[in-house]
C-alpha cells in the first residue's frame, strides 16, 4: 500500500467516524470535536488527493477542510450558531 492510500483511508475513516458520531448523537455538528474531525479528514483526503495528481478530490477537500477550519475556530470562540 502506497503512503497516499494509508493517509487517504485515515483521513476517510475520520469523517466517517466524525459523521456516525453525529448521527448517532454523540456529538453535536457545532462541537470542536466534530468540526475538528472534519478538518484533519478533509486535509488528509486532499493531501493523498494532491499526491496522486487527482485535482478534483484537491479542490473538494480544500473547500471542506477550510469551511471545517473555519466551523472550528468559531465553535472555539463561542460564535457558532
Amino acid at each position: 500500500m502506497k503512503t497516499s492510500d494509508i493517509i487517504a483511508s485515515l483521513g476517510v475513516i475520520i469523517l466517517l467516524i466524525a459523521f456516525l458520531l453525529n448521527l448517532y448523537k454523540k456529538i453535536p455538528a457545532n462541537s470542536r470535536a466534530y468540526c475538528a474531525m472534519n478538518f484533519v479528514g478533509a486535509a488528509m483526503c486532499g493531501i493523498s488527493s494532491y499526491m496522486i495528481d487527482f485535482y478534483p478530490f484537491v479542490v473538494l477537500e480544500s473547500i471542506w477542510s477550510g469551511f471545517a477550519l473555519v466551523s472550528f475556530i468559531k465553535v472555539s470562540r463561542g460564535t457558532a450558531e
